[in-house]
């Protein structure tokens, strides 16, 4: 199996490995047909990869007129773990080298209690885990975190939501605790990447990933890649100002879209509708703490005043949203997180404001859905962070 910290060794081999992480099993003719290299170095790259313990020899392929071509596959042996770290929650997956899930676990979190704690819990979760799965050599670990990530530092810089957290060698931490390399990154641009690699966008260049949970932000993939800008902090719409008398941010703005409908302030909202009596539905769930699933439960119930709630989040989302649309013209947006389990109203309504304010040009073939993936968006996404390194040339891209 492949050694914890070895890589490929040059960009053939590097998109090789990539080829088979993203298509399967591949003949040694296809790979040859996709690199535009000969059979003769084909055969050279496979072999040295076959003794780096990277890929395993499964059978013949069908004949294409002479000699049948071996199938080459990642090894089996081959394994990622996908962190995905949320305001209240952690969830972890042992993935094999196609990103296919072989195990995933969850617990409740408060990131609050601060990066020591809940990288402890973590770390608990991935050794169950892999205790319980049979072999396989981890190659690296991917992490998504609720702030904005220096990606020089793999470390978090000032998160509004997580005191305690900034500049926290997040990456470093990890990595000598799990025993493999580590790569850190904002929550949505790895539920981005998730979609890209198995959900509704893998065949889309430039999109837009709208995750509406506690917090709001957007990942933006431009020609297949994420874009992050200059610091890492591209796509963090939620601390757009969308009311000038709105309520105070956990940042210290004020008005900010987070602060009008992430989940705290949708959960806010229920609660002062349920405590003034202009929501019985809600009413009657006092006596815990209201959530976004209470609004959306009460909303199927019939309830009005929940109903209203949703579409006053959805118009504040697409008015942000349409401008956005106007512009980066994306080919796709998908809206995820725990807030979109709202489902369809919330939807509808996104979809009706962003259709409406934004020119036709932009929207004539622009669908926005929710994603598929739902709660292994960002495991999966991930597990394709530490991949995209692992698989790679020192660590840069395969096509470089």
């Amino acid at each position: 199996m492949a050694r914890v910290g070895t890589r490929p060794e040059n960009r053939h081999q590097a998109r090789f490995l990539r080829i088979l992480r993203d298509s399967g099993p591949q003949s040694r003719a296809e790979l040859g047909d996709a690199v535009e290299l000969s059979k003769s170095k084909v055969a050279i790259e496979v072999e040295r990869l076959a003794e780096l313990g990277f890929v395993d020899i499964v059978g013949l392929a069908a004949s294409r007129g002479g000699r049948r071509s071996q199938m080459v596959a990642l090894s089996q042996n081959l394994r990622f773990v996908g962190i995905d770290i949320g305001a209240t929650s952690i969830d972890v997956a042992v993935l094999d080298g196609e990103l296919n899930l072989l195990g995933q676990d969850r617990a409740e979190t408060d990131v609050r209690l601060g990066p020591r704690v809940v990288l402890d819990q973590a770390t608990d979760l991935v050794a169950k885990l892999r205790a319980s799965l049979a072999g396989g050599s981890v190659a690296g670990v991917g992490v998504g975190v609720p702030g904005p990530v220096s990606q020089a530092e793999g470390a978090l810089v000032a998160p509004p939501i997580m005191p305690g957290w900034s500049r926290f060698p997040i990456r470093d931490v990890l990595g000598a605790a799990l025993g493999a390399p580590v790569m850190v990154d904002n929550d949505v641009n790895v539920m981005a990447l998730g979609e890209l690699h198995a959900g509704t966008a893998r065949s889309v260049r430039d999109l837009l990933f709208v995750k509406i949970g506690t917090g709001i932000g957007c990942g933006i993939v431009v020609g297949g890649e994420i874009y992050r800008g200059v610091n890492g902090s591209a796509g963090d719409i939620g601390h757009i100002q969308v009311d000038g008398h709105g309520p105070v941010c956990a940042c210290g703005n004020t008005g900010c879209l987070e602060a009008a409908f992430g989940g705290a302030a949708l959960a806010r909202d229920a609660e002062a509708a349920a405590r003034s009596g202009r929501s019985a539905y809600l009413a009657e769930m006092l006596g815990k703490t209201l959530s976004a699933k209470d609004v959306g439960a009460a909303a199927d119930a019939g309830d009005p005043v929940s109903l209203a709630l949703i579409r006053d989040g959805g118009t504040r989302i697409g008015k942000v949203l349409a401008s956005l649309v106007s512009f980066f013209n994306p080919g796709l947006v998908v809206i995820g997180g725990g807030v979109a389990g709202l489902g369809h109203p919330l939807l509808a309504e996104i979809r009706s404001v962003v259709y409406r304010r934004s020119l036709p040009l932009a929207t004539g073939n622009l669908p926005i859905v929710l994603s598929e993936l739902g709660g292994t968006a960002g495991v999966v996404g991930a597990g394709r962070l530490i991949s995209d390194s692992a698989l790679s040339v020192n660590g840069q891209s395969a096509t470089n």
